[in-house]
């Protein structure tokens, strides 16, 4: 299971991948490699590494807070490596995870938040289409439901 953009390429988060990477094991992934053993469908609901596909290099991650809910909704987190910051990685690869998501009959709709004062996270939502439906101790809730 791959996704490949112009620049990037998208690779789910496996034991046996995060054993042949160098990369930063942060819960979220810790996590989500323990319930992968668990339930194998996981597979793709959870973190994705982000590659360039220029430099081969990990640039960051990005994916989803589980499987879709009862409600036909994701989460989407992501996070880029300040270095490759600023050169619109982190749009590209959220369009492209937007994407894959909405082609399952399963996802309706994708949420998102961030701090109110992202800034950056802010310009990559708002490119993706989503619209803030609200506040929560200083985070901007976000959606995006699919176009039918």
């Amino acid at each position: 299971m791959e996704i490949n953009t112009e620049r990037l390429k998208l690779l789910p988060c496996t034991e046996e991948l995060m054993t042949s990477v160098t990369y930063e094991l942060r819960p979220h992934i810790k996590m989500h490699l323990q319930d992968l053993l668990i339930d194998s469908s996981l597979l793709g609901w959870g973190p994705w590494l982000i590659i360039e596909k220029k430099s081969d290099q990990i640039i960051g991650d990005i994916g989803f807070k589980g499987k879709p809910t009862l409600n036909n909704t994701v989460e989407i987190g992501y996070a880029v490596v300040p270095v490759a910051q600023n050169n619109g990685f982190a749009t590209e690869v959220a369009q492209a995870i937007v994407d894959w998501a909405f082609t399952h009959d399963d996802v309706d709709m994708v949420i998102a938040e961030c701090l109110e004062d992202n800034i950056a996270s802010i310009k990559v939502l708002k490119k993706l289409g989503m619209t803030v439906v609200g506040v929560e101790k200083q985070m901007l809730k976000w959606q995006l439901h699919k176009h039918v």
